[in-house]
Formats: structure tokens, C-alpha cells, sequence
């Protein structure tokens, strides 16, 4: 090969490398420009990104959605550039729908399910087939929604709340072993309010559930039954809690009855409020209370709920003062939780040795949710109490008729 042939050929070679990397950048430039007008977001420089890069299709899509008159043809374009475009299709069959097309439209759907199998296609065919008044369709679509659960399924139990508002009905048709479906519903059902119902979901939490992440859920539950002044129901959960060894708890009420315990956040444990002047804490040795003569002249020195049938019972309990006058206002009390009225209350809490005192009262018909409550309240005519208290132990016994 002569030397002029092999110049020529290397200059060929070398014109091909330069008009190749020409092209790429010329293909680089429009890609990014268009990338550019397509975040503009507006209907002039959606059109002009699909002139540089006429095979987008997320550009046809955008477009539909701010060009209505066209959305029908942008879509449909969208959908012969990606034909995987679950998307796209989902959109189309809206606007099929819209149109009145309910074959097409719903062909669409199952077209975006057959390339798609989370949880969109599902709920758009569940909410399709809620549309077309197609109840068997519907609920066979919930429940393959549900076999692939969202972060947020409130929309898909709304739904199915307006078919029946019947929260067991939709248990049976929806509620799987998965505990992200369980969870959801019963926080659904917090939100409408349906105490009853969240009772008997709350216990398939416990079994399919997890106690690190769920126990604080459930706990919640309770609370919430609670509030509804549904001590039965909340009761049963709780049960279901400790039995199964999601938390400590006792046999006998009261609940942590020698405070050795440190109280779970819900109503069946103590609650130990804090004020200036007023500092408690469970320990080994009991409960321990400072009270420094700057707490509130009425304020709470423990509560727990508890559910005590009619009847009458003692509370037996251990305890000893230090700078603590007899009379100065500190009393055992039993509240009815609903109407937050004292029932019965014990005689004053004072001794400087360790006392054994024990305390009768009387549950009445038709309250079937009580506070017991350590409270302490300034008796007229003396100074605010600055001591402390210890509560050794507690226990509570029903009395036997005679």
C-alpha cells in the first residue's frame, strides 16, 4: 500500500471518528435540552422537547395531562413508544371511560395488569369495576389489591366502605396474614371510629404480626378503646397481649401492682404525671413520690384504668410517708372513666413507719370502665404537703358475699 493511500485512509478514519462524536454530540445537546423544557412544565416546551426527542414518551404523557383536548392521541402515542407503559395505559383507559367506551376502557386496565403486577393496575381495576356497579369484579380486584398492599390503602377501605359499611364484611373480603393490610385497616377503622370492629381485628395483629414493630400500635388500640369507654374491648386485646408475651403484665389488678415494673404507655399500666413541685418514679422498692410544697393544690399522683364488674372490693396496700401530716389531702380514689366522677375514696394516706391499710368500695351498675387513682388534694386550711411517699404494693380483692 503506497504512502498516499495509507494517508488518504487514516484521514477517512479519522473524518468518521470526528462526524461520530459530532453526532453524539448533537444527540447529547438535544436529549439534554429537551430534559431541560420537559422541567419547564409547560404546554409550549413539552411540545418543543418532542420535537428534539420524538420517541419520549414521558413527554406525551406530561403533555396529556395539561393538554386536555388532546389527551386521548398523546396518550394513545405513549403507549406505541412503550407498550410496557402500565401507566399510560391506566390514563388512556380514564379517558376511554370518559368517553363512554367501557370495553376499551377496561381492556386497557387488564392490559396494564398483564405488564404490571403492583398495586396501581389493582386499584384502578377495583375502582373501575366499583364504577360500573360490577360488585363480584370489584371485590375480586380489592382483594388482589390487597395481596399487594401501598404504604397507604386508606383509599382502597374507603371504597369498599362505600359498597357496604360493614367494617366485618370488608375484613372477611380484604384482610390477609400480611401485617401491613391488618395494620392499615385497623388505623382505618380508628378513623371512622369503629371500636367494635378494631376489638376483633386487633387480635390477628397479635398472630401474623411482629411485637417490635407492631406492640406500640397495639398499645395505641388500647388507648383508643379506652377513650371509647369500651373497657371490655379493651381488655380483651390486652389479654391477648400479655398471653401471647407481647408485654408484662399481671393476673390480678391492679396491673404493676408493686411498681417494680417501668409503665408501658397504655391505660392498663400507671401513669405517673410529672408537675413542678411533684416528681414520681417505680423502682425496686415501690413507688416513690417527692412533693416539695410547690405541686399543684390538686393534681395526680398515679391512675390506671382498670374493669371491675359491679360489686365490692377491697384495695389492700403497703406504703409509708416521711413529712407528711394525717388529713393533708393524699387519698386512694375510684373514678367512673367516663364521666370522670369519684366514686369512693380512702382516708388519707399518712404513717412514718410502713403501713398495711386496707380500703373498701363499691362498683355500681353501668360502669364498666374505672380509673383507680392515687391523687392528692390540699385540705382546706393546711399548707401544701412537702414530703414523700413510698407505695410498696397494691392489690385488689373483690369481696365475698355474704
Amino acid at each position: 500500500m503506497s504512502y498516499f493511500t495509507r494517508m488518504f485512509l487514516a484521514a477517512t478514519v479519522r473524518i468518521s471518528v470526528a462526524s461520530v462524536c459530532c453526532l453524539g454530540i448533537w444527540f447529547s445537546w438535544k436529549a439534554a435540552r429537551a430534559d431541560w423544557l420537559f422541567r419547564e412544565d409547560s404546554v409550549a416546551s413539552l411540545r418543543a422537547a418532542i420535537k428534539l426527542v420524538p420517541d419520549g414518551w414521558q413527554y406525551y404523557m406530561r403533555l396529556a395531562q395539561l393538554d386536555r383536548e388532546h389527551a386521548h392521541v398523546l396518550l394513545e402515542t405513549a403507549l406505541k413508544l412503550d407498550r410496557y407503559n402500565a401507566q399510560a395505559a391506566i390514563e388512556l383507559a380514564l379517558q376511554e371511560e370518559s368517553e363512554g367506551n367501557y370495553s376499551e376502557s377496561e381492556k386497557l386496565l387488564l392490559g396494564a395488569f398483564a405488564v404490571d403486577r403492583t398495586y396501581v393496575p389493582r386499584w384502578s381495576l377495583a375502582n373501575f369495576y366499583f364504577r360500573r356497579d360490577n360488585l363480584p369484579a370489584f371485590w375480586m380486584w380489592v382483594r388482589k389489591a390487597a395481596e399487594m398492599p401501598s404504604e397507604d390503602m386508606g383509599p382502597l377501605f374507603e371504597l369498599c366502605w362505600h359498597v357496604t359499611p360493614d367494617a366485618g364484611e370488608i375484613a372477611k373480603e380484604v384482610l390477609t396474614d400480611d401485617r401491613t393490610v391488618v395494620r392499615q385497616y385497623m388505623s382505618f377503622l380508628m378513623d371512622k371510629d369503629q371500636m367494635d370492629a378494631l376489638a376483633t381485628v386487633s387480635p390477628r395483629l397479635v398472630r401474623v404480626g411482629n411485637p417490635e414493630a407492631d406492640r406500640a400500635f397495639l398499645l395505641e388500640a388500647i388507648n383508643r378503646l379506652v377513650a371509647a369507654n369500651d373497657g371490655a374491648a379493651a381488655e380483651k386485646v390486652w389479654k391477648t397481649l400479655v398471653q401471647h408475651g407481647w408485654v408484662l403484665g399481671d393476673a390480678n389488678l391492679p396491673n404493676n401492682k408493686e411498681f417494680n415494673r417501668e409503665p408501658l404507655p397504655v391505660a392498663f399500666d400507671w401513669n405517673l404525671p410529672e408537675y413542678p413541685g411533684l416528681h414520681s418514679w417505680p423502682g425496686s422498692s415501690g413507688l416513690e413520690t417527692e412533693l416539695s410544697g410547690e405541686e399543684p393544690e390538686n393534681c395526680i399522683i398515679a391512675e390506671q384504668y382498670v374493669t371491675l364488674a359491679p360489686g365490692s372490693y377491697s384495695l389492700s396496700y403497703s406504703y409509708r410517708t416521711t413529712g407528711i401530716a394525717p388529713g393533708t389531702g393524699i387519698h386512694w380514689q375510684i373514678i367512673d372513666a367516663k364521666g370522670a366522677v369519684v366514686m369512693a375514696e380512702s382516708e388519707a394516706l399518712s404513717s412514718d413507719v410502713q403501713a398495711q391499710a386496707n380500703w373498701t368500695f363499691s362498683i355500681p351498675e353501668a360502669v364498666p370502665l374505672q380509673r383507680l387513682r392515687l391523687a392528692y388534694q390540699r385540705t382546706l386550711g393546711t399548707p401544701r404537703v412537702s414530703g414523700t411517699l413510698l407505695v410498696l404494693s397494691t392489690k385488689i380483692q373483690a369481696n365475698s358475699e355474704r
